[in-house]
């Protein structure tokens, strides 16, 4: 099974050859053939006049068909691109090492050709992470923005939107993360001699993945809050791709915290630390915070309050019912517990508004939109405590809403609130831990309803199966106005362009291009069967042309 793309768009073709690059990844092999000169040309347009063409117009990437396929092609792909209010936009998120450590783009022919498969698909377009440990790598206010400028003009030539993450986090260490980049190296040396600068647990151990925000006010690197670094990064951004804010990057998805995410890192994985489903540990015993938390229990009248975080907490890997604070009838429920929560979630919702007031400022009128992701924390959802969302500043209980509050703080940018684990399903899930994805889903839904903003998804792990691209799609309606705005794949990779998964994606967005209401089979659909198969049968037949396979 092959995806064929023409190539003579990015590549100069020689005589018969087959090229196994070293800077391919998920593209395995490109094959070419050179023979003489046909009427009959595969072509695909990938110019920005191209993305202008009204969608009646649309010229089919297979000229010189017989008309009777060619019809068949064109019909569906026009579902792609129907005109429907209750369209969901599909993009896919891009490899984590998009843009290499020395600032240049990775595998540029392999991410060309990818684009090119994923734009015939019917995608909206990509996402990527603007990784601050690439981009100001090289000193304080030192911006290199060389790769990221090299992708966006490649999104743009396959006439692609792009989503751009500003990501203040380092990679590595959690779920699904293939490569390392951490902050940049400035700024662990302001770590190195400060490291309260950076989240700690009750134990002592610091964690080195984002900026505490205890210290977010406060001028400790180089002069500079981490909230001015942030917002300068941003603003050199914003300058560098003035012209294509609002045409070509749609989104900009503003990183607050690990993972990009709204959240404390109460459950990391490097080390073994934490392991599902632990319900993780309270990060707030850096300096600063213990400074914030006491100063909050004077205010209260409740001195001996501050001196600590809560001392039956619990570690990382256990459960609710084994600790005091989080069990049936803990001491998350007492007047100490909801003290202590209403101060470490509202110290969360502080940080994301001084981010997001900032990005505010700096974006608005770019025609770009602001979104910000918050995490899918599902296991022991069940629970009253709701353990492992409270340690990662989420103050939701059976007794309190911690949703609608985040919601609430977006509402005042409109900011539209990203979150994960679309394609979860409760009975997929080990009983023992408790867990609720489409519980949490729903709550999220409804808050988001309540504030008046807009809800994208992702998907949280790898998956290419029907039942994940079902849930996507049952949860994608918008049967009572709850619907989602757009949804990001996770993610381009070779496991991707294998022919069953190509068949399961370019199937399911054509799906969301009809507001999630066209149910993804659990196996092959027809339609997508004559998408690939006739991209095969074109290959038989095109003995007489330049070509580039992916295997």
């Amino acid at each position: 099974m092959a995806l064929t793309l023409r190539s003579s768009t990015f590549l100069n073709l020689k005589d018969i050859k087959t090229l196994k690059t070293l800077d391919v990844d998920f593209v395995t092999t490109i094959c070419f053939a050179q023979i003489k000169p046909t009427t009959r040309r595969l072509r695909t347009r990938n110019s920005i006049q191209d993305a202008q063409l009204s969608r009646e117009k649309m010229i089919s990437p297979f000229e010189g068909m017989y008309d009777a396929q060619k019809e068949k092609f064109h019909a569906l792909s026009s579902s792609h691109q129907m005109q429907n209010d209750s369209k969901v936009p599909v993009y896919v998120m891009l490899p984590l090492d998009t843009v290499t450590l020395g600032g240049h783009l990775n595998k540029p022919k392999a991410m060309n050709a990818s684009l090119m498969a994923l734009k015939n698909a019917g995608v909206e377009g990509v996402m990527v992470d603007v990784w601050w440990g690439l981009v100001e790598k090289d000193g304080s206010l030192k911006y290199n923005w060389e790769g990221y400028v090299e992708l966006v003009n490649m999104v743009q030539k396959h006439g692609l939107k792009l989503q751009a993450v500003m990501s203040f986090h380092q990679c590595g260490g959690n779920v699904g993360d293939s490569c390392s980049i951490p902050l940049p190296p400035w700024v662990l040396e302001e770590i190195s001699r400060n490291p309260d600068l950076v989240y700690t647990d009750r134990s002592g151990r610091r964690n080195p993945e984002y900026l505490s925000l205890g210290c977010d006010s406060l001028p400790v690197l180089r002069g500079r809050t981490p909230i001015q670094v942030y917002s300068d990064f941003m603003r050199s951004f914003k300058q560098r791709f003035k012209n294509y804010l609002g045409n070509v990057i749609v989104e900009i998805q503003v990183g607050m915290g690990p993972c990009g995410e709204l959240r404390y890192p109460s459950y990391p994985e490097s080390n073994g630390t934490w392991k599902f489903p632990g319900i993780g540990e309270f990060q707030c015993y850096d300096k600063y915070m213990r400074a914030s938390l006491e100063a909050a229990a004077d205010a209260n009248g409740k001195k001996d309050w501050g001196n600590s975080g809560p001392h039956d907490s619990g570690q990382y890997n256990q459960f609710p019912e084994d600790t005091g604070f989080f069990r049936r009838e803990g001491t998350w429920d007492t007047d100490y517990g909801r003290f202590f929560m209403e101060w470490y979630s509202g110290k969360l919702l502080e940080h994301g508004d001084k981010i997001l007031g900032s990005a505010d400022r700096i974006f608005r009128g770019t025609g770009a939109k602001l979104s910000g992701k918050v995490a899918g924390i599902h296991w022991h959802y069940k629970t009253r405590s709701h353990a492992a969302e409270l340690t990662a500043g989420y103050y939701n209980t059976r007794h309190s809403d911690g949703y609608l509050p985040i919601a609430k703080m977006l509402a005042k940018y409109d900011v539209v609130f990203n979150f994960t684990c679309m394609e979860m399903r409760d009975n997929e899930q080990p009983q023992h831990a408790n867990c609720s994805p489409e519980g949490l889903v729903r709550q999220v839904k409804l808050a988001v309803k309540a504030a008046g903003i807009g809800l994208a998804g992702e998907n949280a792990l790898e998956r290419y199966d029907g039942g994940a691209y079902a849930q996507v799609l049952t949860t994608s309606r918008s049967d009572s106005g709850n619907g989602l705005c757009a949804f990001t794949f996770l993610r381009l990779n070779k496991r991707l362009f294998e022919a069953e998964n190509w068949r399961q994606l370019v199937n399911f967005v054509r799906s969301m291009s009809e507001g999630g209401r066209v149910r993804q089979p659990e196996s092959d659909s027809s339609t997508t069967d004559l998408y690939v198969r006739f991209v095969d049968n074109k290959l038989k037949s095109l003995k007489e042309d330049k070509e580039a396979v992916l295997l």
